[in-house]
């Protein structure tokens, strides 16, 4: 990689707070168990990565989940559930990153998977993170999905799996294809999962929709969001936009995801530069790396290389997602020296 003003990027350090567990598994680990699992490969290496792989832009954002519904077969035990968590902190502590924030939604990895419970999944994904974090300098913390698209019964039971795991999770998130699913519907939930300690942050704003500006706005006003996950396009809204920017409403900004599910068209149309300018609180995350291919550095490098991101713009985007992220502030003074120079 090429050298960025006094480093490479890889070398940067980092805070990543959207990154999904679940579909972050590495290409090689993939490839290797799928069979295991009783999933054919095909028999050409360009014809595997078509199997799973998000690499070329998808027409939006409901085809790309269904895409990851290839990967999702893969978690089919505990033991795969821990290597994978594992492998995913390494993959990120070896790009530089020392922050790091892991979601995953306990339904989207039980799905089809009889042997596997919430327990089960949660205590094997905890304890690859915790081996990780013996070996690794870094402060990792998880998040729990709740996805829209499931009926409101089993986002009851999510939200209850949450609390009730709350010594191990730092917040709630609510996530999958916006179009047709309401966020104010589960404002008892969420509101509950406030009350309870947990944090939130809600997906919100990634579709191309008209409507997808207000949507951020129900999810801060109505979910309690502390975050947004994506946000990107309230810039449709300039009212949104200056609400988002007023309450001070991190956004979790994921440049290469947005281009491969068409959120817009170019990474040249991306409106991230026009975000920072405007004062909004921007983040730079890598959401699903596993499935697209890359690592949160091949964004910084897109950002670089597109919106002429310097290295003053990445360590600006790294503080705030340091003072954004919800992981204690007691873990976090381990690493406070390293993302801010002068305390």
């Amino acid at each position: 990689m090429q050298k960025l003003f006094s480093q490479n990027i890889r070398d940067l350090l980092k805070v990543e707070l959207h990154r999904h567990l679940d579909c972050s598994v590495r290409w090689s680990t993939l490839v290797e168990l799928a069979p295991q699992v009783g999933i054919q490969l095909a028999p050409t290496s360009q014809g595997q990565k078509d199997q799973f792989l998000i690499t070329k832009p998808m027409k939006d954002l409901g085809s790309v989940l269904g895409k990851f519904l290839n990967a999702q077969k893969v978690l089919a035990s505990e033991e795969i559930l821990t290597r994978i968590a594992f492998e995913a902190c390494e993959d990120a502590y070896n790009d530089g990153i020392r922050l790091l924030e892991l979601r995953y939604a306990p339904t989207f990895i039980a799905d089809g998977h009889a042997s596997l419970d919430f327990e089960k999944i949660h205590r094997s994904l905890t304890k690859g993170v915790d081996m990780a974090k013996k070996k690794f300098a870094m402060a990792v913390g998880m998040i729990c999905i709740v996805q829209r698209v499931k009926p409101y019964n089993i986002a009851e039971k999510v939200v209850d799996f949450a609390i009730d795991h709350k010594d191990s999770f730092i917040a709630l998130d609510l996530a999958d294809n916006e179009e047709g699913f309401d966020p104010k519907a589960f404002a008892p939930l969420f509101q509950k999962a406030k009350k309870a300690g947990l944090h939130i942050t809600v997906h919100s704003g990634e579709t191309p929709n008209d409507l997808a500006a207000s949507w951020v706005k129900d999810s801060v006003e109505i979910l309690g969001a502390e975050r947004i996950g994506h946000g990107i396009q309230i810039v449709r809204d300039l009212n949104i936009l200056n609400f988002v920017r007023d309450h001070k409403i991190p956004l979790e900004v994921c440049p290469i995801s947005n281009y491969l599910t068409q959120s817009f068209e170019t990474y040249e149309a991306h409106p991230i530069r026009n975000l920072v300018n405007s004062g909004v609180l921007v983040t730079i995350n890598s959401d699903d790396p596993g499935v697209f291919a890359t690592t949160l550095s091949d964004d910084y490098e897109v950002l670089h290389r597109v919106h002429n991101f310097s290295e003053e713009d990445f360590r600006r985007c790294n503080q705030i997602a340091f003072n954004a992220s919800f992981i204690s502030d007691q873990e976090k003074a381990r690493f406070k020296q390293d993302f801010f120079n002068h305390g």
